[in-house]
Parts: structure tokens; sequence; C-alpha cells
């Protein structure tokens, strides 16, 4: 993932060290942000650039191209969704169906905050894969496959012969459940999912 990164420092430098690690980071939280709501087509660099307060003709200092800063831009959403999916799945003093209801509760909570404007990131990503390098395909699954081996961890007390297939089937079915939220601005397609997904696992 590293090939697309190497950064060709063009445009007027910040004044600092600090002053660069604090704009890339502010480009990045944007870009972010544009990628759950738009994805990666829609998202034009000008108007991310105008959110971020960074000069145009400056973005190339920070990244070598709009392709390498997507890849960045995964990296950065994976590292936050899985610190988010630890903080609920490997809660030790809550059962593991528990742990699985309070991520959706906050996933829920998050999705109403943003008034269901923003998506998952990587869902965006997968569905523009003709539009992007391959190098993409290749980042997004393995992302997934981090959040399968996390939910694997969790449900393995529920149903340990089992654990990995029914963490794969959830991360399929939640991407879907995700976009039916955004089209209807609801989070019923959400608890929905939750509801059936739990039954069952938790079926005799």
């Amino acid at each position: 993932m590293t090939s697309m990164v190497q950064q060709r420092r063009r445009g007027r430098p910040p004044k600092s060290d600090d002053g660069y690690s604090l704009t890339r980071q502010r480009l990045i939280r944007e870009g972010v942000a544009a990628l759950t709501e738009k994805g990666f087509v829609a998202s034009g660099l000008e108007e991310l650039l105008t959110r971020a307060q960074v000069p145009k003709g400056s973005f190339y200092y920070y990244f070598s191209s709009k392709e390498a800063f997507g890849l960045v831009l995964i990296d950065a959403y994976a590292a936050y969704f899985n610190a988010k999916l630890d903080r609920w799945l490997k809660d030790e003093k809550t059962e593991p169906v528990e742990r699985l209801r309070n991520f959706i509760a906050d996933a829920c909570r998050g999705m109403e905050r943003h008034g269901f404007r923003r998506g998952c990131l990587i869902g965006n990503l997968g569905q523009e894969l003709v539009a992007l390098p391959d190098e993409y395909r290749t980042a997004l699954r393995d992302v997934i496959r981090g959040w399968e081996y996390r939910l694997t961890a969790c449900l393995l007390p529920v149903d340990s012969a089992r654990a990995r297939d029914w963490a794969r089937f959830f991360w399929t079915g939640w991407e879907g459940a995700v976009l039916r939220a955004r089209l209807e601005r609801s989070a019923a397609s959400l608890r929905d999912f939750e509801d059936g997904f739990i039954r069952l696992i938790i079926a005799p």
C-alpha cells in the first residue's frame, strides 16, 4: 500500500514540521468525512482543500496524488473503526451478544448524528472499484478481514464452530443495512439486521 504514497513536496510548505503535520491531519480528517459522504469519484480536491482551509496548489506537498491520498484515507478510517470495534467487542465485562448490540447502538447514534449523510467509507469505495486502482481492492479487502477477525473473536463463546462464518455473514449484511439506512434516512434497517442476525446466532 506504500507504492502510491511517496510524497513529492510541491507548493508552499508550512513554516514548521508541526504545521506540516497538523495540515496533513486536517486534510486526512476532511478527506475521510468526504469519502463517507460522497465516495471517491465525487469528492473533488478543490472542495476538499476549501474544507481543510489549505491553499490551492499545496495538496501535492502532502500527497503525491489523489489516488495515494485515498489509500491514506483507507488506513485512517480503518484505524478509527478498528479502535471503535475494539472498544465494544473486547469489553470483557459484557456478554458477547451485548457487545455486538452496543457496537450497533453506537453506529446508529453516529449515523443519526450526521443526518444519515455519512455511511461506511469502505462500503462506499467498494461500490466504486471499477473506477479505482487495483491497490484499492486489496486495501479494502484487508480492512474487512480485520473486522471479521475482531468479530470472530467476540463470537467464539457464542458459537465456536461457526464464529468465523457468522462474522463474514455479519459484515456482508451490515454494509447493505448501512446503505439502506442512508437511503431511508433511518436506523430501522440497522436495527432489523441486528435483531435478525442475533436470532440466528443464538438459535438452538
